[in-house]
This record gives structure tokens, sequence and C-alpha cells, in this order.
């Protein structure tokens, strides 16, 4: 209970939950439209959806200056490639949140002259990008990952065996598909930060591909998508050495 209380306590924790719940909604709407006498439920859903959507736009009002802060941090990372990544990344969620925020003062009425339309385009393909920017953060530290999964394996092959033919024999057999996919499982394994990382990042991008017409999903594949990835953010938030740190 102590730990649930601290996790809703912070913003982040209520919105991983907000998030959760429309996502939800919008996973069981599309289940339940095709049957003619879910209509009511149907509704109440939609309803439901569209009021956790707004509530959560309070929530995101001061995610610029964590943004501009996450960038700051970023910028000091040791490692060339993931302080690019990550830098880039940010400053794109900047810019994201800061549509976001004029798409939000569009909702409550503070101005009717924005153009909904063009900021909604415009918040999705900076959204995009940013996600873009921490997948390829993403490919590379799983890279180093493999890497030294690799070295290790072929430290545990040099190592003396009571049969080393049939050792030689196995390895021959295992085809390269095979062979790429363990290495990459256990180097996951390995690495859960990383794994929820990438698997957060990799059904976030559901939604503004869809959003831009790069590849469009139904509402079914992006509630889901949105729903396991905001599992993994709720997992992040109450379990902090499971977010991928920033070297």
């Amino acid at each position: 209970m102590e730990a649930f209380t601290r996790f809703t306590n912070q913003t982040q924790g209520r919105d991983r939950l907000f998030r959760a719940t429309q996502y939800t909604c919008m996973l069981l709407r599309y289940l339940l439209e095709p049957k003619a006498d879910k209509e009511k439920v149907v509704m109440k859903l939609k309803k439901l959806e569209s009021s956790v959507s707004t509530g959560r736009k309070w929530f995101r009002l001061g995610n610029v200056v964590h943004a501009v802060q996450a960038t700051q941090q970023s910028i000091h990372a040791t490692d060339l490639v993931p302080r690019l990544c990550l830098t880039l990344a940010n400053l794109n969620r900047v810019v994201y949140f800061i549509c976001d925020t004029v798409l939000w003062a569009r909702s409550v009425g503070l101005s009717s002259s924005i153009n909904k339309e063009k900021w909604r385009m415009w918040a999705a393909r900076y959204y995009c990008c940013s996600l873009l920017l921490s997948l390829a953060r993403d490919l590379y530290e799983i890279s180093l990952q493999m890497e030294q999964a690799a070295r290790d394996k072929a430290r545990r092959d040099e190592a003396p065996s009571q049969d080393p033919l049939g050792h030689c024999v196995a390895d021959e057999e295992t085809e390269w598909l095979q062979s790429f996919l363990l290495l990459l499982f256990r180097s996951l394994r390995r690495h859960p930060p990383l794994l929820l990382d990438t698997v957060k990042n990799l059904c976030d991008i559901l939604n503004p591909l869809d959003q831009l017409g790069i590849y469009k999903s139904n509402p079914g594949v992006i509630g889901l998508g949105g729903l396991v990835s905001s599992v993994a953010g709720i997992i992040t938030v109450a379990w902090p050495h499971l977010k991928l740190k920033i070297h």
C-alpha cells in the first residue's frame, strides 16, 4: 500500500495510470463495436476515453520543462551515440510538448483561431522523430549487449570440454537466424531496463505512424500497443532501477 501511495503521488505515476485506462478503453471499444448489443457500453467507453485523454493533458502541461532538463542531462552522456540520439530525441520532445500545449489551449477554448489539424500533425511528426531517435539508441545499446554476450560465448567455447567434437557439430548445425535470435534473447534477458525501453518505444511509435499515414493501424492495434507501453512505463516509475540509465 505504501508503494502504491508513493507511486500515485507522482505526476508521472498518475499519468501512466490514466494512459493505461485510456488505451484499455480504446482496445475494449474496438473489440465490442462489431457486437450489435453493445452500443451503450461502447458509448460509455468512448466518453471515458475522451475524459481520461483530457485529464492527461493537464498532467502533461509541465512536461516541456522536464524535456528541457532531460536534454541538459543527455548532453553529458559519456558515449557519443547515446548522447547524440538522446539529445536530439529530447529536443524533439520539447517541440512535441509545445505543440501539445497549443492543442490543449485550443481544446479548452483559449484560442479558437488555432488550426487544430495542422498542430496535431506537427505534434505527431516531432513525437515520431523523438521515438525513432530513442529506438536508435536502444538498437545501439542492444548491439553492445549482443557483442558482450558473443564474447562471453566465445570464451566458453574456448574452454576445455569433455566432448569437443559433439559441441562443434552442434554449433555447425545451428542456423544463423536461430543463433542471432538466441543471442538477442540472452542479451535482453540480461538487461531488463533495455528490454522495457525498447518494447515501450516500439509500442508508442504505432500511434504517430498511423496519424502521419506512414503505417496505418486500426484502433485495436494502437490500443493494445498503448496499453503495453503504459504497463512498461508504470513498471519503470514504480521500480526506478528498471529505467534505462544514461551512461
